[in-house]
């Protein structure tokens, strides 16, 4: 990856899915030149779709014109084998289902083929995936995890492991940085990184909130929309706090009256839609039903409301 410009770069995506497709887009969108691979011919068929899809939003919410559309879909290649995949790669990107053995699987077989100096990273929210990447590609190996969908969401967690290369870091804070995104150096891998813990912590409150009957789906993403988030959208939650006054915060903790909740590692009413087959979007239903909406659909619809957003964000931040 040698001065890592990502318009001369190769970049193997490996897992077509929800993220797989749209990290190979992200990449795509920074002038690299793509191949997305997934072993599950389905996924591979599903993928250019999702992925002019969201072209064709973008367009249409000015991020980019006809032009640059055509450039990002022609720099992208579907193929079903890792060793097509990675060969000739600079990056390679792990972004397989959260499950140990199957990243091990990938990791072997990007082992075998990749080149010798491909930086190789992991989308990963929770696993440590180091005990499980090739050891002498230690140095180059980190973890950049992503936001669905992380052609819009700019934040993007940079983690390396015990032997990686402060110089391979900087090189793909650059990398991205260079891509508009936003990425956020750890100096170490703590699962869940900062969003996604805070996201546990909420997503512990919700389901007690469901499980115990206190309040409703509709009720709780309300709560959030016209309260929690606009606020968060304005200002993070620490600075939201100063606006509040701090002794404020000290006297809400001091004078809480309920307990909460302990991790139990499982939600009745979770586990009760995933048993009754609503996985969400994908499925068609979840917390909510989507009718016949395809996912593709679904997924516009909440793209437009996501560049609606962070247009009228930059404008509070410039206001």
């Amino acid at each position: 990856m040698d001065g890592l410009d990502g318009r001369a770069m190769k970049v193997a995506i490996i897992g077509a899915g929800l993220m797989g497709h749209a990290l190979a887009l992200v990449h795509a969108l920074g002038g690299c030149r793509v191949r997305l691979q997934d072993a599950n011919e389905e996924a591979r068929e599903r993928a250019p779709d999702l992925i002019n899809t969201a072209l064709t939003t973008l367009v249409h919410g000015n991020e980019i014109d006809d032009d640059a559309a055509a450039d990002t879909i022609s720099r992208i290649e579907v193929v079903p084998d890792i060793d097509g995949a990675v060969q000739n790669a600079g990056l390679v990107v792990e972004a397989v289902t959260e499950n140990r053995d199957i990243k091990r699987e990938v990791y072997d077989g990007i082992d075998a083929a990749a080149p010798t100096d491909a930086v190789i990273a992991s989308n990963t929210s929770h696993l440590d995936v180091f005990p499980l990447m090739p050891a002498g590609r230690q140095a180059r190996c980190l973890i950049t995890h992503w936001y669905t969908p992380p052609y819009i969401v700019d934040l993007v967690d940079l983690a390396p492991g015990p032997e990686t290369d402060p110089a391979t870091m900087e090189t793909m804070r650059a990398l991205y940085a260079g891509f508009g995104k936003h990425p956020i150096v750890f100096e170490k891998f703590i699962s869940g990184y900062i969003a996604n813990r805070l996201q546990a912590a909420m997503n512990l409150e919700i389901f007690r909130l469901l499980d115990e009957g206190m309040a409703t789906v509709e009720d709780i993403d309300g709560s959030i929309r016209h309260g929690l988030a606009l606020r968060l959208a304005a200002a993070g939650q620490l600075e939201k706090l100063d606006y509040t006054g701090l002794e404020m915060a000290q006297r809400a903790l001091a004078n809480r009256t309920y307990i909460p909740p302990e991790p139990t590692g499982t939600s009745r009413t979770l586990d009760q839609l995933i048993e009754d087959g609503r996985t969400g979007v994908m499925a068609g239903a979840g917390f909510y039903d989507y009718g016949d909406a395809s996912p593709a659909e679904l997924f516009r619809q909440r793209d437009i409301k996501l560049l609606h957003l962070k247009k009228a964000l930059k404008d509070i931040e410039t206001a």
